[in-house]
């Protein structure tokens, strides 16, 4: 099988699987938002969570794995198993105790850890975050592990159970919504304790995978294996370095915590939104993309890891520059579609679609980072992007105050998006400085021909919203054909047009979708 195939497979394996978790995850979004609404309880809940949730998302959606994906392919590369599944031993014990540590000191340190994250509440609201917070810290303790285990599972080519992973938690905290919280005096407390039973469940799910793949992690292992030192050198950097977007997120949280009541929520929801096409192709394809960097590095093969790069990159672009027309055009009425009941409002609508807006601007860009990032922890250099990261940071800080003042929480969004092109314009130029040109020229001409796809789908989803979706008929049921039909009119105008351009991603597409059929 060639690489290009197995990216393909492997990128369709993660993306089906989130999109699973992202639906349940629309779900679970929608179950709070009826739950709690716009105000006091959710703004709340959503600081608290944006610690556990901001772990997950360094950890189990990449850093932890980056870091432990290279230096776990070069065993298994060298024909020497038994010495990586040594490693791998040594790394769950010494992140089992450190992150239990880490749990403890951040259980008792919730009051200056949320006073950080949201200085601008009062004390009530700050008190109930802390609170919140300390209920849900020990998710980091189980995400972590789960993290480790997808590392060594990608690895060994299982995909699929890592990347259902977060179903569990989207289960469980919709069955908190529904049946725990009601039945408690405080009801987001009981959202909070879904979110502990979700994290237990998710690691409990991947360890018979492992077991089954030859991996005892019961059986004599040194604490710090000598391969250890390799990851513990890469893995602060690669946390920073590859969870830029995050960081910038909680920026946006402390800075909107100082704005209006709700903003925090409107930008929460917000970037769910944005979540769910970066999540089922740009984070699936990166996950996929790394064990294969990881192999061509291990083995210096730059010229196949230039090549991979860059089809990755062209497959990402192919499908996150239609993603973000598409959200652009349709973020009013999917807002509505998936939020808009109970204590959640048609202002609450308004103002977390503003946010949506501004978010789609750094669509693409959100994407391609994860891949350039890959590249270099492929490399085992963490150096260059965590020294990136840190401008993008600053840059975010700066763009943040800047328009805030004038665009509110939507300036906020807008920061984020701006600092994620700068971002991925100075990743770009180093990762040419140190592998030599990806063919540029042909990403660009790939980009542009999907842009202009893209532009033609766009107006056809917004002629097809606006003649299905209407003012004077917006019930739920409305909305979910209006948005539904809109989608799929988008989508098939967008593969017409590719065809038309003849797009060689689409080319590859289609190709493997066959092949996939021809087996069965």
């Amino acid at each position: 099988m060639s690489e290009k195939t197995r990216l393909i497979k492997s990128t369709a394996v993660v993306g089906s699987a989130t999109l699973a978790s992202r639906i349940l995850g629309f779900v679970r979004d929608a179950a709070i938002a009826w739950l709690l609404g716009a105000g006091f309880s959710s703004d709340a809940f959503i600081a608290a969570f944006r610690i556990p949730n901001l772990l997950r998302r360094l950890f189990a959606e990449g850093s932890l794995s980056s870091a432990f994906v290279p230096v776990f392919t070069e065993y298994i590369v060298n024909n020497d198993r038994d010495g990586a599944f040594a490693m791998a031993r040594s790394a769950f014990r010494l992140l089992s105790l450190g992150l239990f540590i880490l749990t403890i000191g951040g259980i008792l340190l919730s009051p200056w850890i949320v006073r950080l994250i949201a200085p601008g509440f009062e004390v009530e609201k700050l008190w109930l975050t802390v609170t919140l917070t300390r209920w849900m810290f020990p998710y980091f303790f189980c995400i972590g592990l789960v993290a480790l285990c997808m590392g060594i599972l990608n690895v060994l080519g299982h995909f699929a159970a890592p990347a259902l992973a977060p179903v569990a938690l989207n289960l469980c905290v919709i069955g908190a919504v529904l049946f725990l919280a009601p039945a408690l005096p405080t009801p987001v407390i009981g959202v909070a304790l879904g979110v502990l039973i979700g994290g237990i469940l998710q690691l409990a799910l991947q360890l018979p995978i492992l077991v089954r793949k030859g991996f005892r992690f019961w059986e004599s292992a040194r604490l710090l294996h000598p391969g250890l030192q390799k990851v513990g050198l890469l893995i602060l950097p690669v946390i920073l370095g590859g969870a830029v977007y995050q960081i910038n997120i909680v920026v946006g949280t402390i800075l909107a915590s100082l704005l209006a009541e709700g903003s925090v929520t409107y930008l929460y929801f917000a970037d769910r939104l944005v979540q769910f096409p970066l999540g089922i192709f740009a984070i699936a394809a990166s996950t996929a993309v790394l064990p294969v960097l990881s192999r061509q590095a291990a083995s210096r093969e730059y010229d196949d890891l230039r090549k991979t790069v860059a089809n990755a990159l062209q497959l990402v672009l192919f499908i996150s520059i239609p993603a973000m027309v598409g959200l652009f055009v349709l973020r009013e009425p999917i807002v509505a579609l998936l939020f808009q009941r109970g204590e959640f409002d048609a202002a609450a609508t308004r103002l977390t679609t503003e946010a949506v807006m501004y978010y789609c601007w750094g669509l693409w860009a959100f994407s391609a980072v994860r891949i350039i990032a890959a590249a270099f922890f492929a490399m085992q250099d963490a150096r260059t992007p965590v020294r990136i990261a840190i401008y993008s940071i600053a840059a975010n800080m700066v763009f943040g105050v800047i328009l805030m003042k004038p665009l509110a929480h939507g300036g906020l969004a807008l920061a984020t998006s701006l600092a994620s092109i700068f971002n991925l314009g100075l990743l770009i130029h180093a990762l040419r400085a140190r592998l030599g040109s990806l063919g540029w020229k042909n990403i660009a001409l790939s980009a542009g021909k999907a842009s202009q796809a893209s532009l033609v789908m766009g107006i056809g989803v917004w002629a097809s919203a606006e003649l299905l979706i209407t003012p004077e008929n917006r019930t739920a049921a409305r909305l979910m054909i209006g948005v539904a039909t809109s989608v799929g009119i988008g989508i098939g105008i967008y593969g017409i047009t590719s065809f038309i351009f003849k797009s060689r991603e689409l080319s590859i597409v289609l190709t493997e979708i066959k092949k996939g059929f021809g087996k069965k």
